[in-house]
């Protein structure tokens, strides 16, 4: 058995500051359960309240969560860079992984063509006063923006979707304001979330979107910002529909004191047509990445809002990195031109549909009944989530534990169906089956 690590300190920041060493040196591992506040306490020798106020902190930071009986333990992914932060993740050994959430390699437009065009076109080098927002950049985004119904009057760049949603809202909230954010929802929201001490409200989602019930609850309970995946909702798949964009919008209509943020990560990908919420509120800001469809090294999104909210991002980036390179710019721009990258990126989001539609499919006739409107994931609700994560890791398939994406939802698996080809479909249901209903024991005979 490894040995405890050992937690310091006689003040409040002291102990917090050891937790947090714990976690950089990796030997508070992300789960970790802490000592109960008593028994940290009479170890140091100092009041209960003290080692109260070091784990509030911590929570407030981000670095740990509070489960009720279930005590105070490491979050699955603290906002501080441990020795191995850098590496990335791995499945087990000969698994295949079904679990990262990222769009297929073999599906991404080629780089280099445009890469090279740039270099042949890009003029001398540019110097600090005439970086900015590309006039020619900001002509394209509004168009594509308005020709899905996204008024585009003021926009930005940002260095992708969650710097985006980090900057609205830093910008318009403070710590210990409440956010309303989909249950379940994208894990890196709720680590978002929980790093800039905001508290979170969890809206429950159906294949529709945030349900208008859910909604109407966390604005009663006072959430300052209600932040909305438009379509490819990670991890359930879901997309707004026109049906219930517009409960949202009444529901929402004129709220002065309530910022509204919507996701469009999976953009062009999509293969349901969009049905924005943009303008239903007084302070509203619509962003689209494009990661999912051309690059997830492409470090970029556009970002569309009321005049005050875009000016608030935009002057807030000023102050810090300045702006999104004008060079990624460019090779946006010149990837939105080419009729050949478009074309490529529609047979992709045909190619999604066909393999989630496929895998739900298998799971259904199975009696699994999983949940994937859009996207690259499926969501799967299971009674157990670490007895069927560790089955269908023995049978050798890594997926991704609900537990990471929810605050009160039920448990669930994710799949990512990017790494699957027609050949796995049927396999994959089978594993999920056996997991969730594993053949009984043999019996003994005489």
């Amino acid at each position: 058995m490894a040995v405890r690590y050992q937690i310091s300190g006689s003040t409040s920041a002291a102990i917090s500051a050891s937790v947090e060493t714990g976690i950089r040196a990796d030997a508070l591992a992300p789960g970790t359960p802490l000592p109960a506040v008593r028994a940290l306490a009479t170890e140091l020798g100092v009041s209960p309240a003290t080692v109260a106020r070091a784990y509030q902190e911590l929570r407030q930071r981000g670095l740990v969560v509070t489960a009720g009986r279930h005590g105070t333990r490491v979050r699955p992914r603290p906002p501080v860079a441990g020795r191995r932060a850098a590496l990335h993740p791995r499945p087990a050994p000969g698994t295949r992984d079904l679990s990262q959430g990222y769009p297929d390699p073999r599906l991404l437009p080629p780089l280099g063509p445009h890469l090279a065009a740039l270099a042949a076109e890009i003029g001398p080098p540019v110097g600090y006063a005439s970086t900015a927002l590309l006039p020619t950049f900001a002509e394209a985004a509004r168009d594509r923006l308005a020709a899905d119904g996204v008024p585009a009057e003021e926009i930005t760049v940002t260095g992708g979707a969650l710097d985006g949603i980090e900057r609205l809202l830093v910008a318009h909230l403070r710590p210990g304001d409440a956010v309303a954010v989909e249950d379940p929802g994208w894990a890196n929201l709720l680590d978002l979330v929980a790093a800039l001490g905001l508290r979170p409200i969890g809206v429950p989602v159906d294949d529709d979107g945030p349900t208008e019930a859910g909604v109407r609850d966390a604005v009663a309970l006072g959430a300052r910002a209600l932040v909305v995946t438009s379509r490819a909702q990670n991890p359930t798949g879901a997309a707004v529909s026109a049906e219930r964009a517009g409960a949202l919008r009444e529901l929402l209509a004129g709220r002065p004191d309530l910022l509204l943020v919507e996701d469009d990560h999976a953009a062009e990908l999509a293969r349901v047509p969009l049905h924005p919420l943009a303008g239903a509120t007084p302070a509203w800001a619509f962003v689209r990445s494009v990661s999912k469809p051309f690059g997830p090294d492409l470090r970029l999104a556009v970002l569309a809002g009321d005049e005050a909210t875009v000016s608030r991002v935009a002057g807030r980036a000023r102050v810090g990195a300045g702006w999104v390179s004008t060079v990624l710019q460019r090779l946006v721009l010149s990837l939105w031109r080419d009729p050949a990258t478009a074309e490529l990126v529609r047979r992709s989001g045909e190619e999604y549909e066909r393999r989630r539609t496929g895998l739900l499919a298998a799971l259904a006739t199975r009696g699994l009944a999983g949940r994937g409107r859009s996207g690259i994931n499926i969501w799967l609700p299971v009674p157990d989530e670490t007895s069927v994560v560790t089955a269908l890791r023995d049978a050798g398939w890594s997926v991704a534990p609900g537990a990471l994406y929810r605050i009160g939802a039920g448990p669930g698996i994710r799949i990512t169906v990017s790494a699957l080809d027609d050949a796995d479909l049927v396999p994959v249901a089978d594993a999920v089956a056996r997991a969730l209903r594993p053949a009984p024991p043999g019996r003994f005979t005489a």
